[in-house]
């Protein structure tokens, strides 16, 4: 037979161990949220525009700045269009021309289900030619006019 002590001791163990629970759903909880940053961020400035084909939301200078993109007219549309699928690091880490960035529009239209872009298109294209355009990069121009010496 369990004396009143014996009965106190039971519900403080019951009691504890939903604090325990508890404390740990809200742990856990929390560092999910922490490793994913996009649950809690604002659903407006990346709603897709396939019903409202040429519809935009004018970005705020924060969002701009965080996304990582130059700040420059299109932007908006190349973060809403853009990061629905894949981080702005992709695209800020290619560099073509226009025609380039109009092939692998297409591709991604016919391969990975992109929407049609409507008239946001032309200023996707302008932004990301104009900002994203291929680094001419090569080899320092030859030295001339140089008076060698021989070393002893």
């Amino acid at each position: 037979m369990e004396n009143n002590f014996q009965k106190q001791i039971r519900a403080l163990g019951r009691l504890l161990l939903s604090f325990g629970i508890l404390v740990t759903l809200i742990v856990g909880g929390m560092l999910y949220l922490k490793s994913h940053p996009n649950l809690l961020r604002p659903k407006v400035a990346y709603e897709k525009i396939e019903e409202k084909e040429h519809a935009f939301v004018e970005l705020d200078s924060i969002t701009i700045a965080d996304s990582g993109f130059v700040n420059d007219l299109g932007v908006s549309q190349v973060i809403q269009n853009c990061t629905q699928c894949h981080s702005a690091q992709l695209v800020t880490q290619n560099r073509m021309s226009r025609e380039g960035w109009k092939a692998t529009i297409i591709w991604m239209q016919e391969t990975q289900n992109l929407w049609n872009l409507g008239q946001n298109e032309e200023r996707i294209l302008s932004y990301l030619s104009k900002n994203y355009a291929p680094n001419r990069k090569g080899r320092r121009e030859n030295l001339t006019d140089i008076e060698w010496y021989v070393l002893e």
